[in-house]
């Protein structure tokens, strides 16, 4: 037992510690948002990165709407006496509770997944309790990863190409928000490659590879990847920069594996899936992101879409539910409601002058703070967070 007085920590955009409870009530609230509806088949699904984020709707989507089997994969801090566990650790058990009311059959793997070793066992738990997968989801977001093959670390950063990056940005970090400005210097192409090994396509590869490799592609199957387009006003810190490198990266892995033999054989297809902006803990870390997404919901109020409502619209595309809205580039497309051309145009007008902008926008910007802290298990409806908490959770049990 460890039972403590928690109270949040923040470090600039970061916020350092976690509340078990409200990270539990994030996930319920979202369980409780997506219609249920299992009367169809109950496809075996393998969702990497399950534990935030769109990887986090995925699965809880994928569960409410379609009864998934299968596993997550997510790699957690547990509570080590001096902090807390991670949100995703909180996440991940809240989850598996639901999982366990709610008569469903859906494993949590904490690995991390960039690994041989990873790859293996989940390959085993697969054998041994699921067999072939329908869909694998890959929604991966690190700042590092270990090559498997020649033991490198590759290390990813945020910066434009070309060119110096300055615009406006939104600074969280104290209780009222305020603007600022950021300026990058352009990344080397050394930071641009490693980007691009660590948020590209080469894992997501080595994944298809590894579950062909143990007869673990179900006919029919398919397999999308997560990435972002959005808004001009980004495009040269993001698809413009060095993640932008790795997300065009994903998506030429997507066409090589949907033209594979591997995936032919099996009359199996590869996606990107453009999701639409969201309040996650790896977009706060983006500069600009948080006052382009604050002007966003300014101008959208509730028609901004939740990651659990399009997490919902991927899983009746790729169920045949409903017909795959593809781009020219055979990209699954969710983000039409976010650049929408009248919706962008006004959110060009606020960001034309950010102050003003930010003056105009201050309930996107409040509602962008709270989602922030949200992440993070804080300030979430009822949760009596004056008192002592149990933090030292265990992760769900295999079985």
């Amino acid at each position: 037992m460890s039972l403590r007085q928690i109270e949040p920590k923040q470090r600039g955009f970061l916020i350092v510690n976690s509340h078990p409870e409200g990270a539990a009530r994030t996930v319920r609230d979202m369980w409780e948002a997506v219609p249920a509806r299992t009367d169809g088949r109950r496809p075996v699904a393998l969702v990497l990165g399950h534990s935030a984020g769109y990887g986090l709707a995925t699965v809880v989507a994928g569960l409410r709407r379609h009864g998934i089997r299968g596993i997550g994969v997510a790699f957690e801090a547990p509570d080590n006496g001096r902090r807390t566990a991670g949100a995703g650790w909180y996440r991940t058990a809240a989850t598996a509770e639901l999982v366990a009311e709610d008569g469903h059959d859906f494993r949590f793997v904490n690995t991390d997944a960039f690994s041989d070793d990873a790859k293996s066992q989940v390959a085993d738990l697969l054998e041994e309790h699921y067999g072939p997968v329908d869909h694998l989801v890959y929604s991966l977001a690190a700042p590092r990863r270990t090559d498997p093959g020649t033991g490198e670390v590759h290390h990813s950063v945020i910066k434009p190409l070309g060119a110096a990056y300055e615009a406006p940005a939104l600074d969280f970090s104290a209780a009222t928000p305020a603007v600022t400005r950021t300026r990058l210097e352009p990344g080397t192409d050394a930071e641009a490659r490693a980007t691009v090994a660590v948020m590209g396509g080469d894992d997501w590869a080595l994944w298809v590879r590894a579950l062909a490799s143990r007869g673990l592609l179900a006919d029919g199957f398919t397999t999308a990847a997560l990435t972002y387009v959005g808004s001009e006003v980004t495009a040269p810190v993001y698809r413009h920069g060095t993640i932008g490198a790795a997300k065009e990266h994903l998506e030429r892995t997507a066409r090589d594996l949907d033209g594979s033999a591997l995936l032919k054989e099996k009359d199996g297809r590869a996606f990107t899936v453009v999701a639409g902006a969201a309040v996650t803990q790896a977009s706060t870390a983006i500069p600009s992101i948080a006052l382009y997404t604050s002007f966003l919901r300014t101008v959208l109020g509730d028609g901004f879409r939740t990651t659990a409502e399009q997490a919902a619209d991927l899983w009746d595309q790729l169920e045949g539910r409903t017909p795959l809205v593809l781009d020219e580039e055979g990209r699954i497309r969710l983000d039409g409601w976010e650049l929408d051309p009248g919706v962008q145009e006004r959110v060009r007008e606020l960001w034309a002058d950010p102050q003003h902008g930010l003056d105009a926008s201050r309930s996107g910007a409040d509602w962008f703070m709270k989602q922030v802290r949200a992440l993070y298990g804080w300030d979430v409806g009822t949760v009596a967070y004056g008192r002592p908490v149990e933090t030292d959770v265990p992760w769900p049990a295999l079985g």
